[in-house]
């Protein structure tokens, strides 16, 4: 066995927990209405996960079905290599830049209004 056919192997093999926990993702937000994994940011939630919950479920719908497809598509053996890893690999940079994204747009940095100081007590 070369180097070559085990990363292979790992590849494919890692698309079945990747595209379960996926799937269970979008699962636990459309259906049982859990948005307790929206749009963290070191662990925190935004204020309104509500608000970003549809785009969240949107993101890990679409990446765990392509992670499927690509599941069956490889055991049919109507797909080469290169095109499947191509698929498999772009779908998980995608989904990752697809988290980010709205991570940062949860968590906006800029036009957050500053709560005002306590007044202080000059006599």
């Amino acid at each position: 066995m070369t180097i070559s056919v085990a990363i292979t192997w790992i590849l494919f093999l890692g698309l079945f927990p990747i595209a379960f926990f996926w799937l269970r993702r979008a699962w636990r937000i459309l259906f049982k209405r859990d948005f307790s994994e929206v749009a963290l940011k070191r662990g925190v939630p935004p204020e309104d996960p509500a608000k970003f919950a549809p785009y969240a479920a949107a993101i890990n719908l679409i990446a765990g079905g392509v992670a499927v497809a690509v599941i069956l598509m490889v055991v049919a053996g109507g797909v080469a290599y290169d095109i499947w890893s191509a698929i498999a690999g772009s779908t998980i940079w995608m989904k990752f830049f697809a988290d980010f994204i709205l991570t940062r747009h949860a968590h906006p940095v800029w036009g957050k209004k500053k709560e005002p100081a306590a007044p202080t007590d000059r006599r």
